[in-house]
């Protein structure tokens, strides 16, 4: 088990709450490397991945020994890479006479290795060995479409395998609002046969068709490839479970609250008692100067409807 060291500043402290699990996570990151012997077409092969996914992923181009997937003792290594990195996924190539331009696609959970896709790489062409108008050419940020060509990708094990590493590596940030103006590439899959596929990356060019939905042509812009499936290692059952597993968003149960088919949505208010009784009433009420007024008034008027007394005449002297 990897230790993770606890956080002395502030910095490292936000640094491991970005990297800590979320309802929505974060865009996954990939990491590139190599292993001990490489040849050009490899190398160029990793560069091109690595300009596809610039935006998120990390390259390493120093050699690393000890980084072998599918033994048990070199999965170590890349899991502290991982690690380090904070990267989901990896592209790993090594070259050897028996594995000549081998790739190896994997996926991880928790950072530890979760599944892995062998290829070798045939017929590389890279970005520049295509001729086409700059202004098409596919943005950093923009989303892809997908589009696997041949029965495959249903029939065969390994094939259904690579689309779902392949959708993981390429698809990009996950989002939920899609401009159109966006969507301007796609990646083309075409299985030849039961293990090898034809990887090609293309522009989308809209064009003129009569209507108000545009006809869209596909330009080819690179890189281009056949991918031909050599080893692969699907999860271990219990590793997949862990992994499929899905947050619970917090709710919190309404209470007074229930539901009739009749009037929908009803509920209930509990008012407290007021104690009317209780409450201080202020001097300057105005229902209360109104009747200080009648009753002043009503007794001023009785006054005048009764005529003087008279008085008493004093005697004479």
């Amino acid at each position: 088990m990897l230790k993770v060291k606890t956080p002395k500043t502030h910095k490292a402290k936000r640094e491991l709450e970005k990297r800590a699990p979320k309802l929505v996570e974060n865009p996954k990151k990939t990491l590139i490397l190599q292993g001990t012997r490489s040849s050009a077409v490899l190398n160029a092969v990793l560069t091109q991945i690595y300009h596809l996914k610039r935006d998120n992923a990390v390259r390493f181009t120093k050699k690393n020994d000890r980084v072998r997937p599918f033994e048990s003792a070199g999965e170590a290594s890349l899991e502290f890479l991982s690690l380090k990195t904070d990267c989901s996924l990896f592209v790993f190539g090594s070259h050897s006479k028996k594995r000549p331009n081998n790739l190896v696609l994997g996926r991880m959970f928790d950072h530890h290795v979760y599944d892995l896709v062998e290829v070798g790489v045939e017929n590389f062409k890279t970005l520049e060995s295509f001729s086409y108008d700059k202004k098409i050419a596919p943005r950093m940020g923009s989303k892809p479409f997908f589009a696997f060509i041949g029965e495959g990708f249903e029939s065969s094990e390994e094939l259904k395998h690579l689309k779902e590493v392949l959708l993981d590596l390429f698809r990009g940030e996950v989002v939920d609002n899609l401009n159109l103006a966006g969507v301007d590439r796609a990646f083309v899959c075409t299985a030849i046969s039961a293990n090898t596929v034809l990887f090609t990356h293309c522009a989308i060019r809209l064009k003129r068709s009569g209507t108000t939905i545009p006809r869209i042509e596909l330009v080819e812009v690179g890189p281009s490839m056949d991918l031909v499936v050599r080893r692969h290692r699907l999860p271990n059952p219990s590793l997949q479970k862990e992994a499929m597993k899905g947050a619970r968003e917090p709710h919190k149960k309404p209470k007074n609250v229930v539901r009739d088919i009749v009037h929908g949505k009803l509920g209930k208010i509990y008012v407290p008692d007021q104690k009317v009784g209780n409450l201080a009433l202020s001097n300057d009420v105005k229902g209360l100067k109104r009747e200080r007024r009648e009753a002043k008034a009503k007794a001023k008027g009785a006054s005048t409807d009764h005529p003087p007394k008279k008085q008493k005449a004093s005697p004479e002297p």
